[in-house]
């Protein structure tokens, strides 16, 4: 089995898709962005997260929103130039 980015997942006896949270670090790497700017955009409320004890983790479809979001504002930046 294999997780959500194609490496070996034998841990959970079967396999779940993605994950719904990701680590402020995996969502930098999934962005190809440092740690330090995904944290300032965590906190200022542009990517979704959760602190759960310690951690503060990513809602990875916000994550896909957030993407989505940028793309779509990028668009409409283009079509007024």
């Amino acid at each position: 089995m294999h997780d959500w980015n194609g490496q070996s997942n034998s841990k959970w006896g079967a396999d779940l898709g993605p994950p719904v949270l990701i680590t402020v670090e995996q969502a930098a790497t999934q962005l190809g962005i440092g740690r330090t700017r995904t944290y300032q955009l965590v906190l200022a409320g542009k990517i979704q997260s959760v602190k759960i004890g310690r951690r503060r983790l990513v809602v990875l479809a916000r994550l896909e929103e957030f993407v989505r979001l940028l793309l779509s504002e990028q668009v409409g930046e283009c079509a007024t130039s």
